[in-house]
C-alpha cells in the first residue's frame, strides 16, 4: 500500500543502517552539530525561551493572571522545535501538524483510531517530499538546503528515498526526544521542592546534572531501533538468540540497572554532580557506539539554557493544576509527559 511504501522510505534512515551506508549519511548531517556551531546557538535560544516564558502571552504572565498553563504546550514542545525547525530550515507554519504526525508514528497503532498510524505515514513522506523540492527551488541558509544540494561532505549527494529518511530522523529526533526531556525535568522538579531549591542554589552545575539524572530516570526514548542478531547469542539464564533473531534494546531499562545504578529509581541529580560521578554513572539516553545521538550537545544546551529559565520565571507556589496522574505517551519508544498542567496555588 502507499502508506507501507512510505513507512519503508523513512524508517530507511541513518540508525536503521550497517556499515557502510551507516557512515556515509551520518557524515552528510554531522557537519550541523559540530560543537562550535552547536554552542552558536546559545543566544537564539535564550531568545526564544525568554520570549515563550516571559513575553505577552508566555507562561509567567498567564499564571500570574491566574490561568493555568500546559508546560508541554507553551514551553517543553514549540523551544525545541522552534530550534531545530531554524537548524534545518523548517517552516515555523507547519509544527503543529507536523507533531501530530510524529506522535502518530510514535504511537502504538492499538493506541489510535484505525488507520491512524499509516495515515501518518504517508503523511510525513508528502510532506518532506514538498519540501525537499521546495529547497532545490529556493535554497537557504539552512541543513536540509545543504543536504539536497550535497554540499555537506564529500562523497555522492543523497537519492531521493535517502533526503526524505533523513529529513524525518533529523526533525524526529531534533524535538521530540528534547520535549521529553524538558517536559519531564519539570515534572521531577515539580515534584520535588528541595531539588528544586538545590538547582536553584548550585547554578549550571548542578542544572545540568538535572539533565543528566532526567534523562537516565525518565529517559526520553525508550528503546532503540529494532535490531537484529548477526550471529548466535547465548544470554543470561540460558536464554538463546539465533543468528538474524530482532532485539529490542530499551534504553530505559538499562538506565536503571541495580549493577550500574545504586537506587536506580531514585531521582537524584547529585549522582552527576562530579567528573568521577558522571564517569561511573554514564546512561544510555543517547545511545551508544556509531549510532550515538548526533544531537546530543544540542539537547543538552536546550535543557542547560531552558530548565533555568523556565523555574525563574515559574512562582514558588505554582504546582498541578490536576490531582489526577500526569498522562504520558503510549509505547515502548519515546516516553514523556502528554501534558503538564500548572498553576499558581494562591
Amino acid at each position: 500500500s502507499p502508506a507501507r511504501r512510505a513507512q519503508a522510505c523513512l524508517a530507511g534512515h541513518m540508525l536503521n543502517r550497517d556499515a557502510p551506508d551507516h557512515r556515509r549519511l551520518r557524515r552528510m548531517a554531522t557537519g550541523a552539530f559540530a560543537p562550535r556551531r552547536v554552542d552558536a546557538l546559545r543566544p537564539r535560544i535564550e531568545q526564544l525561551a525568554d520570549s515563550l516564558l516571559t513575553g505577552a502571552a508566555g507562561v509567567a504572565p498567564r499564571l500570574a493572571d491566574g490561568g493555568t498553563v500546559d508546560l508541554v504546550d507553551a514551553f517543553a514542545f514549540p523551544l525545541p522545535v522552534l530550534v531545530i525547525a531554524e537548524v534545518l530550515g523548517v517552516p515555523e507554519a507547519d509544527r503543529a501538524e507536523l507533531r501530530e504526525w510524529t506522535y502518530r508514528v510514535g504511537s502504538p497503532a492499538d493506541a489510535l483510531p484505525p488507520g491512524a498510524v499509516d495515515e501518518a505515514w504517508g503523511q510525513l513522506h508528502a510532506y518532506f517530499s514538498e519540501l525537499i523540492a521546495h529547497k532545490r527551488r529556493a535554497p537557504g541558509d539552512d541543513l536540509f538546503s545543504d543536504l539536497v544540494a550535497g554540499r555537506t561532505a564529500e562523497g555522492p549527494a543523497l537519492d531521493g528515498d535517502e533526503l526524505v529518511a533523513m529529513a524525518f530522523l533529523l526533525l524526529f529526533a531534533g524535538y521530540e526526544t528534547t520535549m521529553n526531556l524538558l517536559a519531564s525535568a519539570s515534572l521531577e522538579l515539580l515534584a520535588r521542592p528541595a531539588e528544586r531549591a538545590a538547582a536553584r542554589a548550585g547554578g549550571p552545575p548542578y542544572w545540568a546534572a538535572v539533565a543528566e539524572e532526567t534523562l537516565r530516570h525518565a529517559s526520553p526514548l525508550e528503546g532503540a531501533t529494532w535490531r537484529r542478531t548477526t550471529e548466535r547469542v547465548e544470554l543470561g539464564g540460558g536464554v538463546v538468540l539465533p543468528e538474524r533473531a530482532p532485539v529490542l534494546v530499551v534504553l530505559a531499562a538499562a538506565n536503571r540497572d541495580p549493577a550500574r545504578f545504586p537506587e536506580p529509581d531514585a531521582f537524584r541529580p547529585a549522582r552527576y554532580l562530579t567528573a568521577e560521578g558522571r564517569r561511573s554513572a554514564p546512561h544510555l539516553a543517547f545511545g551508544y557506539g556509531p549510532h550515538v545521538c548526533l544531537g546530543a550537545r544540542l539537547a543538552r544546551l536546550e535543557a542547560a539554557v531552558a530548565l533555568p529559565r523556565l523555574f525563574a520565571a515559574l512562582p514558588d507556589d505554582a504546582g498541578p493544576a490536576d490531582t489526577a496522574p500526569v498522562p504520558y505517551r503510549p509505547g515502548l519508544l519515546v516516553r514523556g509527559p502528554r501534558s503538564l498542567r500548572v498553576r499558581q496555588k494562591r
